[in-house]
């Protein structure tokens, strides 16, 4: 007897809810596939750092390696493209491992942007602007997909917001609420300087709230780099209501250098004394690999090792 296909959704579709769960339904086998024929995923989000917890995934490698499969899809040029797994690559290239036990799938780039997303999104230390790339690279798989979805709106939850069910469906799926989602996706348009103070990795130490981050994503590129000169300059970074009055004079055409200049300069309701140094005084003391808070923690244990050596010394 022929079959007809009715268009109807298979058994597996029904029965796994996530495009991830639908695949791995599918009886796929696990391969050894060469290092060297895995290249990252296209602007992958998610950076690999040699950090604490990288150091304890490269000795776990080392001792019992890679529990999991990577997940990759084969490349038309050759090859394949790594979709979940560029953290366990980079932990075995550090162990001199060559091969990396791994799924191959063949997946759209749709489907394989928001597995990516999915497979990372939970895990722990992510940097904000991470955060808001992947989730702006899943809204707009999920658009290219058919679904409505709106990338900038405002934090203002308008009820006719466009693109309403997607942002809910992606705040709902990663525990954020909508205008966190919202503000986490406006850090992208940031400079990358100014991405580097959000995530508290920029190389001379300055850091930068998200709201206030929020409202500066908001300033043109050319301000946006101004600001950065002024904020090396005054050694002082934008309060919430300095950032939104610079949104306000951007908006309205009056913004200047200047004007950005002698608002950094003002004092700020509860400021209290800061020292300042200059990050090119103090990083020849550290590896490259250390971020500034790392740099910090270190500062402050060896401040406070010497603390406890003066009052010694003075109780003898």
């Amino acid at each position: 007897m022929n079959k007809f296909d009715l268009g109807l959704p298979k058994f597996e579709d029904t029965l796994f809810s996530t495009e991830e769960q639908r695949q791995e339904a599918r009886l796929e086998k696990v391969m050894k596939i060469p290092i060297s024929e895995i290249h990252d995923f296209k602007q992958h989000p998610f950076h690999v750092r040699m950090d604490e917890d990288m150091v304890k995934l490269i000795d776990s490698v080392k001792e019992n390696g890679v529990l999991m499969p990577a997940l990759v899809r084969p490349d038309k040029n050759g090859g394949y493209e790594m979709v979940s797994g560029h953290r366990r690559k980079f932990a075995l290239e550090q162990n001199g491992m060559t091969e990396i036990d791994a799924i191959v799938r063949e997946l759209d780039d749709n489907q394989a942007t928001i597995i990516m997303v999915d497979s990372n999104i939970q895990r722990e230390n992510i940097l904000p602007t991470e955060r808001g790339f992947a989730y702006r690279m899943k809204l707009e798989a999920m658009k290219r997909q058919g679904k409505r979805t709106d990338l900038t709106c405002g934090q203002l939850d308008h009820k006719s917001m466009k693109g309403k069910k997607s942002v809910h469906l992606i705040a709902e799926e990663s525990g954020d609420s909508v205008k966190q989602v919202q503000r986490y996706i406006r850090l992208t348009y940031l400079v990358k300087d100014l991405r580097d103070m959000v995530d508290g990795i920029h190389e001379d130490g300055f850091t930068i709230a998200l709201n206030p981050a929020y409202e500066l994503s908001f300033l043109q590129i050319k301000e946006q780099n101004e600001l950065v000169e002024v904020i090396k300059e005054t050694l002082a970074t934008p309060s919430l209501a300095q950032a939104q009055e610079l949104k306000r004079k951007s908006q309205s055409e009056e913004l200047s250098k200047d004007m950005m200049m002698d608002m950094l300069l003002a004092d700020k309701p509860n400021q209290k004394e800061k020292i300042s140094l200059k990050m090119e005084e103090i990083n020849k003391y550290f590896p490259k690999s250390y971020t500034p808070n790392q740099k910090k923690e270190i500062i402050l244990k060896l401040l406070g090792e010497w603390h406890k050596k003066r009052e010694r010394e003075h109780s003898r």
